[in-house]
Parts: structure tokens; sequence; C-alpha cells
């Protein structure tokens, strides 16, 4: 923590946290916080498995470390209150640099996924399933409306090539047996696209030569599903989580800062001598070093204190941001994992 931060501390709340961790991979493994984790957290996910989760997308996308430690706890916070896994293979939320420059910092913006809204929905206790499809031009697609609403889709299996993305649509079923429906043609999801100010920033960025650094080039089917399902939860009976996760959603795509609450308890003190903060700040700065990075210390003390192998794999997870890591220091925290993996195992 720099001097100056230790000021506007003492000027503006008169407390100091203390001992605050100096890397987001050591916020994820502070005990405080993966308490207030554990108490947001549903049943099937532990905060464990979310803080390994979470050293992951940190470690695919660098500039993660970069940003803001409370807009980043606060992203975490709110996967752990909805009960979704961001990045991986379920693909249910996101978390995405963001550039805020009214405050000139590095935010983590929370974007859902199709999949985290389906998941949701399916939650909420008051949808039997709810599903989206994408529909090509070679496909065949009826839609009737009126008294008697439905969708006829015959996808052409046989054709190697269904051709481009023509129309994207989703149906849900109700608790009570009834059934609501959306369908947006592509001009409808690429005005949407063009509008978002996400896609316009990567646009605005991209390279010649390279793709645009943006889901919606990388993953446009299901980006488009993700709108569809978005428009048709205006019509279904959604809980109050839904509502919060499209609300931050939309958040995202106009480029607002979501501002996303964190609360952890822990301990603090008082702070009320203006030399004796720069007193503490200097000593702390002194003993940080140059780079006030993870260090290689801290990686073996959360393996050798790991309660379980979600937290043993979590803090492995850590070696890979160690800055200046030796082959030396590798084989040493691999050695360390091996053998508290069998103390684990035998417990």
């Amino acid at each position: 923590m720099s001097t100056t931060t230790l000021k506007s501390v003492a000027t503006g709340t008169a407390a100091a946290k203390a001992e605050k961790p100096k890397t987001i991979a050591g916020l994820l493994t502070d005990p405080a916080i993966k308490q207030q984790m554990a108490l947001a957290l549903p049943k099937h996910m532990t905060a464990d498995r979310l803080a390994r989760i979470a050293l992951t997308e940190v470690r695919k996308v660098p500039k993660l470390a970069q940003c803001d430690q409370t807009s980043f706890l606060g992203a975490i916070m709110q996967c752990a209150s909805l009960g979704l896994e961001p990045g991986g293979a379920l693909g249910h939320c996101y978390l995405i640099p963001f550039e805020n420059r009214k405050r000139n910092v590095t935010e983590v913006q929370f974007i859902v996924g199709y999949r985290g809204m389906i998941d949701l929905a399916r939650r909420s206790g008051q949808i039997v399933s709810l599903e989206a499809r994408t529909v090509h031009a070679k496909d065949h697609f009826e839609v009737e409306l009126g008294l008697d609403s439905k969708i006829v889709h015959r996808p052409d299996w046989s054709a190697e090539d269904r051709g481009p993305v023509t129309f994207v649509y989703a149906v849900a079923k109700l608790k009570d047996g009834g059934v609501q429906f959306d369908v947006m043609s592509r001009h409808e999801i690429e005005k949407i696209r063009n509008e978002s100010q996400g896609y316009k920033t990567a646009m605005r960025f991209a390279k010649p030569g390279q793709e645009p650094n943006t889901p919606w080039a990388s993953h446009f089917d299901e980006m488009a599903k993700k709108t569809v399902i978005r428009r048709l939860f205006k019509y279904l009976p959604v809980s109050i989580e839904i509502q919060r996760a499209v609300g931050m959603d939309e958040q995202a795509d106009a480029g607002i800062s979501q501002d996303n609450p964190l609360v952890i308890d822990g301990q603090f003190e008082n702070i009320t001598d203006q030399q004796q903060v720069e007193d503490q700040a200097e000593a702390r700065d002194a003993a940080a070093g140059p780079g006030d990075g993870l260090t290689k210390a801290e990686v073996l003390a959360a393996m050798q204190s790991a309660a379980d192998v979600d937290a043993l794999d979590s803090a492995y997870d850590m070696a890979s941001l160690l800055p200046g890591a030796t082959q030396q220091d590798r084989e040493q925290i691999t050695a360390v994992y091996n053998l508290r993996r069998d103390a684990l195992d035998l417990a």
C-alpha cells in the first residue's frame, strides 16, 4: 500500500484496513475474503473453487491482474451471489477489463453469458425449460403470431454448410404450462451489437488483420442467443437475481461502470496521526520491495495451509503469476504441492 493511499484513507475515513494483500492473487487466497465469498455462495459451489477459477481467468487475461482490486473483488462477489462460474467451459459469466476514463482506472466488468442466464432462469422455479437456437439461411423456418402463436424450425442437417445466421429465437416453458418465445432477425441482433460500447471500443482498437478482442467477433452465435434471451426475460416471471444479472449486463453493453458492491468484514486499525500514517506506509513500502508483487513464500504458505484439494489447487495456480520465477522455484513449488496432496489424500 502506497503512502498516497494511506494518506487518503487517513483524511477520508480515519480508518484503514490492516495487512491488505498486495496482489489480486493474494486477495483470492486471503482467508477473510474467502469467508465472505463462502457466505454469498450457493450450496453447489465452494469459495476455494471460485477462487481457483478466478485465478485461472487472471492467468488467461493478464490485464485483469492490473485492474482495480475493489472492482475485481466486487465482480467476484457478484459471481458468488449469483452462483455463476466465470469463464471456462460452462460460459456462465465473464470478467472483462473495462477502462473507466472518468476515474482513470481499469475496472472489471461482470458480464453474464447466455448459459448463465439459462441457469438462473431454471433455478428461479418458475421456468421449466429455456433454450435458444440460431436459424441459418438453408433451414426451414416459420413463425406464426396471434392467438395460437408458434415456431416451426427444421434445420437442414444434410447441408455441409447451412449458411449464415439469419434469425435467433428463444423459447421458455413455464411451470403453469404456458410457453413464451421471442424471435430476432440478424439485422436486429447486429443493431444491438453495433450500439454496444464494448464492441465499439474493440473495433476502435483492433489492429489491421487481427480479430477484434470482443466476444461478438469470437462467439457471435452465443452473444446472439444471449441477446434474444435477455429480451425474452421481459415477458417472464423472473427472480431478483435474474433482474440484477440482466441489469449489470446492460450496463456493460452501455459502457457504464457497474460499481459492483464489495462488503468484506475484517480487522482494521484506527489511524489518527498523519505522521503515523506516513511512517507505516514507508515501512510497508520498504518491506514490499520493488514490484510489490506475489512472492514464492506466499505461494508456499498458501499450499501448506490448504485444508482441501480445491484450496491446494487454487494456491498452486498462483505459481503461474509469480514474477521472475526460476526453474528451481517451480520445482520446489511442485514438490511442496505433491507432499501436501499426498497428505490430504491420506487424511
